[in-house]
């Protein structure tokens, strides 16, 4: 059971009089009058619908959903609007660039002389055991977040601050979605925090439907290789510690037998994995690649702005989940602190999300 952001904040604004919250809403595109966002065009319940604005209206559907939405209306780079048949609203080059997200590599190690959540898993008995403790006391695996410790640490001397981050499970798998293994192991995840790399996200058509073409371009860069390298190393280092010994890890992801700078990079590549932490793609700033200004408006779309994780020039050296929750926090200060805009004809505001 998680606190969240619902919990926290949604759940108790739904008591207000003037908060209308619906659900299954898919939003195709912003729609403007005279260069201005007047509305909102979604699919809801089975038909098309237009959701007006009186004031503004705020995108926050993520550094994937955020850029798209932008995309569909006219409002991003030329010549992807053009090649796609999109009439271009306003050309904003810098939407869907700039992506950027912490590569998690998974080195997972097998274990003996103690149990790991793998055995407790496949097992029938196990996982019965695991539903009657939480029924109980709401204890016990079913209870755990899926990282048991976490820890920040500096890839090598030359970094004046931590640039990498563990998360460890007392599991392991061969990727997402797919079952625990059935011998005892953990895996010591750890990503780069401040990568170089940048990729983009774009849309495939106008249709909302349509999956977008979402390409990280992890570890493009030189810098990033190499403090993947160097995280494979010190992950080694640290399960080689006298601390682990009567446990006597081995090597299983990404195996022991390498050890060339170019067997590392290469490895990282194969066990990296995105750690669900996309920002960037529609950054704020007042460059020429920038989207929105440092009242998260966007640039030269009045009455539209940008609250959620694609408006971080740089990705934070951490989790990404409390730090949206402040962009949230000022963007509500900021719209509260700016002066009233001029009504739409139907007197209602509108919030697109995804």
């Amino acid at each position: 059971m998680r606190w969240n952001a619902s919990k926290a904040f949604l759940r108790p604004a739904l008591k207000r009089p003037n908060l209308t919250l619906l659900t299954g809403v898919e939003v195709d595109k912003v729609l403007l009058e005279q260069g201005r966002a007047s509305a909102v065009l979604a699919r809801w319940q089975g038909a098309e619908h237009q959701f007006a604005a009186r004031r503004e209206i705020i995108l926050c559907a993520g550094a994937i959903g955020s850029p798209n939405i932008l995309q569909r209306s006219g409002i991003g780079p030329r010549p992807l609007l053009e090649r796609l048949g999109i009439a271009v609203k306003h050309e904003l080059p810098g939407v869907g660039g700039n992506l950027q997200d912490h590569l998690q590599l998974r080195l997972i190690y097998q274990v003996s002389n103690v149990r790991t959540l793998n055995q407790v898993a496949n097992s029938l008995w196990g996982k019965l055991g695991m539903g009657l403790r939480y029924l109980y006391d709401r204890s016990g695996p079913l209870a755990m977040a899926p990282s048991q410790l976490g820890a920040f640490v500096r890839s090598g001397p030359e970094q004046a601050t931590p640039n990498l981050e563990y998360h460890v499970q007392p599991l392991s798998l061969e990727r997402f979605g797919e079952p625990l293994h059935r011998f005892p192991a953990f895996t010591a995840s750890v990503c780069n925090l401040r990568p170089v790399s940048r990729g983009r996200v774009d849309i495939r058509s106008a249709n909302p439907a349509d999956a977008p073409l979402i390409d990280p371009n992890y570890l493009s860069e030189p810098q990033d290789l190499q403090v993947a390298a160097a995280a494979i190393r010190l992950t080694r280092q640290i399960v080689q510690s006298p601390a682990l010994a009567p446990f006597a890890p081995r090597e299983y992801l990404p195996g022991a037998a390498l050890h060339t700078e170019e067997e590392l990079q290469q490895a990282a590549g194969q066990i990296g994995t995105t750690i669900f932490h996309p920002v960037g793609t529609c950054r704020m700033g007042n460059g020429p690649m920038d989207v929105v200004d440092a009242q998260l408006r966007v640039h030269g779309v009045p009455g539209l702005r940008i609250a959620d994780a694609s408006i971080m020039p740089f990705i934070v050296s951490g989790n990404t989940c409390s730090p949206t929750v402040m962009i949230a926090e000022k963007a509500a200060q900021l719209i509260r602190q700016s002066s009233a805009e001029p009504t739409n004809h139907n007197g209602k505001a509108a919030i697109a999300t995804p």
